[in-house]
C-alpha cells in the first residue's frame, strides 16, 4: 500500500502456525493493520494504492519512490554491499539465463578472490606465531607460576616484537570478511530471484531443501532434514578441525581450550538455525568452506615455514626499536608491579 499522505499507524503480525490441519500449504499468515487520519467522512479524502509485483530490487527501484527499501538486505551498516555488489552481479549473469545455483558459486569465486589478499595476510600472520611455538614455551617453562603471568605476557610480547610478529593481525583480515558473511545472511532469504529456483535436489533456493520428512518435530531443528545445511555443517566442523591443529601456537592453554570448544559448538548451532533458512544460503556457506579449503592447501605450499622461521630468528637478533606507545605499556606495567611488591611488604 503506497499513500499520498502519512498513515497515523500502521503495523503486520505475521503468524508462522497454521490454524487448521487443512492449511498444510500455508507457511505463513500476514496481517496488516492501518489507520488514517479522516476527520469529516463527507469531506476528507485519504488517497492510497497498491502495488502487486515482485519484490525485486531493480524493479521497486524504478519506481523512485524508495519501495526497495522495504527488502530487507541488512540495514545501513550491510546492506551498501548487496546493493552495489551482490545484486549487481546477479543481475549481470541473469541475462545468460544460467542456473542459480551456478550464479551463486561465480560470486562466491569473485567475493573469495577480492577477499584472498587478506586471507593470504591472515595465514601468515598465524604461521609466524605457529613457527615461533618452541621459544613461546620456553617462557612458559621459565614463568609456570601463576603469579608470574603478568611477566610471561610480557615476554612473550617482548619476543614477537624481535621477531616481527603481530598477534592481532591474523584478527584483523577475518573481522574485515564478516560484514560479507552477514550481508549474504541477510541477502539470501530477501533475493526474490531465488524463489521458485531449482538446483541440483533443491525445488527452491529460496527456502529449505528437505530431503527427508521427519514424523515428528525435534526442538530447534525443525521437521525435516535440509541436505545443503547439513553438508554445510560437515564442511564447517572440518575446517575448524584443521584449523585448530594449525593454530596451535602455544599460547594460554586454558583460552585455547575455550576457544575451540566455542569453535565446535557454533557449527552445531548453526545446524539448527540453517535448516529452515535458504538453502542458497546453506549453499554458498558450503561453498565458501570448500573454497577456503582450497586456499589453505595453495597458501601451505607457498608459505615455507622453514624459511620463515630463519628470516625470523634473523630479525631477532636485530635491535628492536621500542615505539611510544610499547614504552608506556612497558612503564604502566613496571609501576603496577612495583605498587604490587609495596602492598606485600606492607601486609608482611
Amino acid at each position: 500500500i503506497i499513500a499520498d499522505h502519512m498513515f497515523s499507524y500502521a503495523t503486520m503480525v505475521v503468524d508462522m502456525d497454521a490454524h487448521d490441519n487443512e492449511q498444510t500449504n500455508t507457511l505463513k499468515t500476514l496481517r496488516s493493520y492501518i489507520t488514517f487520519p479522516i476527520n469529516n467522512l463527507a469531506k476528507d479524502e485519504f488517497a492510497f494504492s497498491f502495488y502487486f509485483g515482485p519484490n525485486k530490487h531493480n524493479i521497486l527501484n524504478n519506481y523512485n519512490i524508495k519501495l526497495e527499501k522495504q527488502i530487507q538486505l541488512g540495514g545501513k551498516l550491510f546492506s551498501w554491499i548487496n546493493r552495489f555488489a551482490v545484486l549487481p552481479i546477479f543481475n549481470f549473469f541473469e541475462k545468460f539465463n544460467w542456473s542459480y545455483g551456478i550464479i551463486i558459486l561465480i560470486l562466491t569465486v569473485i567475493l573469495k578472490i577480492i577477499l584472498l589478499p587478506l586471507a593470504y595476510k591472515s595465514y601468515t600472520s598465524t604461521a609466524k606465531m605457529r613457527v615461533v611455538k618452541p621459544e613461546v614455551e620456553e617462557i612458559n617453562k621459565r614463568y609456570p607460576k601463576q603469579e608470574d603471568a603478568m611477566k610471561k605476557q610480557q615476554a612473550v610480547m617482548a619476543m614477537y616484537r624481535q621477531v616481527g610478529v603481530k598477534p592481532m593481525a591474523g584478527c584483523l583480515p577475518m573481522l574485515l570478511q564478516m560484514p560479507i558473511l552477514i550481508a549474504m545472511f541477510r541477502f539470501f532469504p530477501s533475493a526474490y530471484e531465488l524463489r521458485q529456483q531449482p538446483f541440483l535436489w533443491a525445488d527452491d533456493l529460496s527456502t529449505y531443501d528437505s530431503i527427508l520428512d521427519l514424523p515428528f518435530n525435534i526442538p530447534f531443528y525443525g521437521d525435516h532434514v535440509s541436505l545443503f545445511t547439513l553438508l554445510m555443517t560437515i564442511a564447517t566442523l572440518t575446517y575448524t578441525i584443521v584449523n585448530n591443529k594449525m593454530m596451535n601456537t602455544g599460547g594460554n592453554e586454558q583460552q585455547m581450550k575455550m576457544m575451540k570448544t566455542m569453535m565446535y559448538i557454533m557449527p552445531i548451532m548453526f545446524l539448527g538455525i540453517f535448516n529452515n533458512y535458504s538453502s542458497g544460503l546453506s549453499y554458498y556457506y558450503f561453498l565458501v568452506n570448500i573454497i577456503t579449503f582450497i586456499q589453505m592447501a595453495a597458501f601451505r605450499f607457498a608459505v615455507n615455514e622453514d624459511k620463515l622461521r630463519s628470516k625470523m630468528m634473523a630479525a631477532k637478533a636485530k635491535p628492536v626499536k621500542k615505539s611510544k606507545w610499547q614504552q608506556r605499556m612497558e612503564d604502566m606495567v613496571k609501576a603496577q608491579q612495583a605498587a604490587q611488591r609495596d602492598a606485600t611488604k606492607r601486609r608482611r
